[in-house]
């Protein structure tokens, strides 16, 4: 059983896990793509399983396009070699069914389906809407869902986190992360998970100001669930915001992010604590970035995202382990740093060898970013940037750009310390993060204090 803190609150995570239950999304989801989809998944006591995926045509999912209904069985095996902290599973599906929810839909899938596996559709015509089709079950000469590029690779890879509320056991929340997508449809139906999705929440035991639990809690697909609409919020880079958790990566990575925006002058900051484990425990390296970015344009690819371009003209690294340290050591000339002089704790500059071979870094450096920015149910500004490749490759050309996000950075209310970037004081945040009063308000102040000064004092 590890444990660690969030947002002060309890984590536990259950080795091996019990998935038993309903889980639900807990908002709209993107996948790559872009597919913006909620799910609504139900594990029972045999080892059988039905999935339900709601697909949508808008970013809010407030217009249901299509549901695949999914059953099948599934056996956890062992502890992830690869992924500390996640359990490997294998699954069998036995049946895929779509009910489409328009007439245009319909016709659209059937006319899709029937000329890439041909039978699927009858000679009587063009599929109906509200009538579930099968796409595969144990009787048929070919499995159709594969020309939706859909696979349930998801289940290969999972973790149950258990959140004590203000360390009550009366107020649990359970999380369930499934594998990630990959970042390329092409490649989804052989990728093996190396990361994870947006956590399902368990019905039984989820945030109560979670509106869409509720409402995908009761939907099936002849009744998909519609999300309430809401505008999109208009993107603005300022201030500080931080990790709301440990956070994976694909490649085997876990770290936290804090990054400082400057927007009088569109320069900014990150720093990426990197770990060795799930739950961010023990430091490896750090690496501490800045440089300019561009101003934001509307995505025309992915509904509600904007797009930007930022630029990395600077960089130092921290090694915090022996590992870590004897690797950079072993680079020689100027690959990353003074040869030969790295030591644990001691941060170095390596803009002046552009940037460090030994961690894939090179200066000057161009990302290409799209975010998007909302505010939960509790007042607070979320702020979520682009998925990285899966193939652990950078999106510094813009084709690469995502179309799918990251787990979202929290906003920390009010900022009162100077930055390198401008070298001006920071005035307070004109717009809460924590709409709900003042005393939520600096609640959320205190946590972005405790874990900036945490991450400062793990790293210094």
């Amino acid at each position: 059983m590890l444990k660690h803190l969030h947002n002060g609150a309890r984590i536990t995570v259950q080795m091996p896990p019990n998935i038993e239950g309903h889980w639900v999304s807990t908002s709209c989801e993107v996948r790559p793509g872009p597919e913006f989809i909620t799910r609504s998944y139900k594990f029972y006591q045999n080892n059988t399983f039905k999935a339900y995926q709601f697909y949508y045509g808008d970013n809010h999912c407030t217009t249901p396009t299509y549901t695949l209904v999914v059953r099948g069985k599934l056996r956890l095996r062992q502890a992830s070699w690869i992924i500390r902290g996640g359990t490997e599973a294998d699954y069998q599906v036995f049946r895929t069914q779509l009910v489409c929810h328009s007439e245009a839909m319909a016709k659209d899938m059937s006319q899709r389906l029937n000329h890439s596996c041909r039978g699927v559709v009858s000679r009587d015509g063009a599929w109906e809407p509200n009538v579930s089709y099968d796409l595969w079950n144990e009787e048929m000469g070919c499995d159709c869902s594969k020309d939706l590029n859909f696979a349930m690779h998801e289940l290969q890879l999972m973790r149950v986190e258990k959140q004590y509320l203000h360390h009550n056991l009366d107020h649990l929340v359970e999380e369930l992360f499934l594998g990630d997508i990959h970042t390329e449809p092409a490649q989804r139906m052989y990728y093996r998970p190396s990361s994870y999705q947006a956590a399902l929440q368990n019905a039984k035991n989820h945030d109560q100001t979670c509106i869409a639990c509720r409402i995908i809690f009761r939907s099936d697909e002849h009744h998909p669930p519609i999300l309430p609409p809401k505008a999109d919020m208009t993107i603005g880079l300022h201030g500080q915001w931080v990790s709301q958790r440990c956070e994976v990566r694909p490649e085997v990575l876990f770290l936290t992010r804090h990054f400082v925006f400057h927007e009088h002058n569109h320069t900014w900051e990150g720093h990426y604590f990197h770990y060795s484990d799930p739950v961010c425990k023990h430091p490896t390296f750090s690496i501490y970035a800045k440089g300019r970015y561009s101003r934001g344009v509307h995505s025309t690819k992915v509904m509600g995202g904007t797009e930007f371009v930022f630029k990395v003209n600077h960089m130092r690294v921290t090694p915090m382990d022996l590992p870590t340290t004897s690797l950079l050591n072993v680079f020689s000339g100027n690959e990353c740093g003074a040869e030969g002089s790295w030591q644990v704790g001691m941060e170095q500059d390596v803009t002046h060898t552009n940037g460090c071979v030994a961690l894939g870094i090179r200066l000057p450096h161009t990302e290409y970013e799209l975010f998007r920015m909302e505010q939960d149910a509790r007042g607070r500004y979320l702020l979520y940037n682009g998925q990285r490749p899966s193939d652990g490759s950078s999106p510094d050309r813009p084709e690469k750009r995502a179309t799918s996000y990251q787990t979202p950075l929290v906003q920390c209310s009010s900022s009162s310390q100077s930055s390198e970037g401008d070298g001006k004081e920071k005035h307070s945040d004109a717009r809460p993060s924590g709409g709900s009063g003042s005393s939520h308000s600096s609640r959320l102040d205190t946590i972005c204090a405790l874990t900036v000064l945490t991450l400062l004092l793990y790293f210094s």
